[in-house]
């Protein structure tokens, strides 16, 4: 008898190798099944987020804050509020000084721009010239950006103090361009 056939004998009239061998195989087709449904559940997960985000994307369903389920757009009206062209960019005025205003800023000059040209009808700029801290510059420009009505910067030029002194410590001269549409007279 060669050796082969004698361990062939020996694994299949032992009870334990065999046994051993079952459970092995059993084991590793366990291990597949479970990384295999583990995969696919993940898989699922993750087109369900891709549908939500493009969902999110075309339009169809507004943003969810992570708290209640409430929905973070600002209230109010998208344009300029007012009876005449006037009165809107008073509101313009009034909004965007507000804003240099209520971060510790100081607006030196304004200018309103009423539109004459066809390409810009409905919109209204202003252009701004104020003094304000560098650490409030982007709060304020978020407070204008992010709040109703819509308003857009269309400019900014940011000068620092001349006066030799750090540009942390002196408050910096801005010069803003903001526009809003304006619907028009109702």
């Amino acid at each position: 008898m060669n050796i082969l056939s004698a361990s062939a004998k020996a694994v299949t009239s032992s009870p334990l190798p065999a046994t051993a061998t079952y459970v092995a195989l059993f084991l590793a087709l366990l291990l597949t099944l479970v990384t295999t449904i583990t995969d696919l559940i993940d898989q699922r997960s993750d087109v369900a987020a891709s549908t939500a985000m493009l969902e999110q994307l075309e339009g169809r369903k507004p943003a969810v804050s992570g708290v209640g389920g409430d929905t973070t757009a600002p209230s109010g009206s998208p344009y300029l509020e007012g009876a005449t062209v006037t009165v809107a960019g008073a509101t313009l005025l009034q909004r965007v000084a507000g804003s240099v205003m209520k971060f510790g800023g100081n607006v030196l000059s304004t200018q309103l721009d009423v539109p004459n040209t066809p390409a810009k009808a409905g919109f209204i700029s202003m252009i701004a010239s104020c003094e304000i801290e560098q650490p409030q510059l982007q709060q304020v420009l978020y407070d204008i950006e992010a709040g109703m009505p819509f308003l857009f910067i269309d400019q900014l030029v940011v000068q620092t103090p001349v006066n030799g002194s750090e540009p942390e410590k002196g408050k910096l001269r801005v010069l803003l361009g903001v526009s809003g549409q304006w619907r028009g007279a109702k």
